[in-house]
């Protein structure tokens, strides 16, 4: 007998959306941290902050891990 696998979505498209406008940002040499507007200088740090914009806006994103 196969068992169904859950098919729940981890992350919402909507946040998607945000990462990939933020690594256009990051490609383009524009994309800048939130804070001291420093610039973004790895791929790792570009996904962070588009996934923390969608968290600020409510779209469905996994808590960070501690």
């Amino acid at each position: 007998m196969a068992y169904k696998k859950s098919e729940s979505r981890k992350y919402g498209k909507g946040s998607q959306k945000m990462v990939e406008k933020e690594m256009k940002k990051y490609k383009k040499g524009t994309a800048r941290s939130g804070r001291g507007g420093a610039k973004v200088k790895s791929r790792k740090q570009a996904i962070a902050i588009g996934l923390s914009e969608a968290r600020k806006k409510g779209i469905k994103v996994p808590r960070k891990s501690s």
